[in-house]
């Protein structure tokens, strides 16, 4: 084969770079051709951002609103109230005091002993203090060493037994051995307070009262009703939103409803009658199935607190104290 001639040597010589241009070429192509798709990255990246802000402009919407919201009148809020109230009448027609008593006196000294414990407690405590000491007169002249030794299980004994033998005392020396019916006349007797005398005047005189024990306070808050923490306030706001004539019904289904369905830390809501109706649903348990297994006394088929329950009460009857 012959050798290339100087021509041909020189003009393949001149070819070699064109291929370094042609790749310098496409390599300001290649740059041209991403420079787009950074801007595209950037573009995207600026959507996506303002995508992901956006529901949080919406969350916070809900929280803008309620804070915003008109305050609700006092009419509507006796309107829900006395719907509440009518719902509960249904539920708990059988609602009544939870402490058994014959007379007021027995009403007024298991009141009194039902301070920091339970009504069944104090069921099962006070047949044994009742026999023994069946009037004022017979408990004011006790041994109080041998009244403490019975209402022991109550807690608090020494305290409750200086209550109600002072009480006791009163009643025989300023009332003629009889419970007054009278508010003024009953705060005035040792460990009777406002929610104590509203138990007697209700439910052995026939007196309206409200009763603003634990329960009563924290569901009324709970419906929104009040905001009130003290229990006099609480007692004024209550009191105007009912007729004079429901205020003791009105706290004894309140009551029942707090003790059996609307507890204090784990409110039962999946199981509640009136679930639909109460501004703070979901505090509590809202599956149907766990929130039963919270429920108390008739409600979950379980005894009551009374031994001795009214004739339409739809539970069982609480065993004596020992009792298996």
């Amino acid at each position: 084969m012959s050798k290339p001639s100087e021509k041909n040597q020189a003009t393949a010589g001149a070819a070699k770079p064109t291929p370094v241009k042609k790749a310098t070429t496409a390599k300001k192509t290649a740059a041209k051709k991403t420079a787009p798709a950074k801007k595209a990255t950037a573009a995207t990246k600026k959507a996506t951002a303002v995508k992901q802000a956006a529901p949080a402009k919406k969350a916070t919407a809900p929280a803008k609103a309620k804070a915003n919201a008109k305050p609700e009148s006092h009419a509507s809020l006796v309107r829900r109230a006395r719907r509440i109230n009518r719902e509960l009448a249904e539920v708990y027609s059988y609602a009544h005091p939870e402490l058994d008593f014959e007379n007021p006196f027995e009403l007024l000294v298991a009141t009194v002993l039902s301070a920091q414990t339970t009504d069944l407690r104090v069921n099962q405590t006070t047949p044994r203090l009742f026999a023994a000491y069946p009037t004022p007169e017979d408990l004011a002249a006790a041994n109080p060493e041998e009244v403490e030794e019975l209402i022991r299980p109550t807690g608090f004994f020494r305290a409750k037994t200086k209550s109600i033998m002072g009480l006791a005392a009163a009643l025989r020396d300023n009332h003629g051995g009889e419970v007054p019916g009278r508010i003024e006349d009953l705060v005035k007797l040792p460990g009777v307070g406002r929610k104590t005398a509203f138990v007697v005047l209700g439910n052995a005189f026939g007196v309206p009262g409200i009763t603003v024990d634990t329960h009563f306070g924290r569901l009324v808050r709970r419906w929104k009703w009040t905001e009130e923490t003290d229990p006099v306030k609480v007692e004024a706001a209550i009191a105007d939103l009912f007729p004079k004539s429901e205020w003791t019904m009105l706290s004894h289904r309140v009551i029942f409803h707090g003790r059996r369905i609307c507890h204090s830390r784990k409110p039962a809501c999946g199981a509640c009658p009136i679930a639909g109706l109460c501004p703070s649903y979901g505090e509590g348990e809202t599956d149907p199935e766990k929130a039963k297994k919270l429920l108390k006394y008739e409600m979950g088929g379980l005894p009551g607190q009374r031994l001795k329950p009214p004739p339409d009460y739809p539970g069982k009857a609480a065993p004596p104290l020992g009792a298996a």
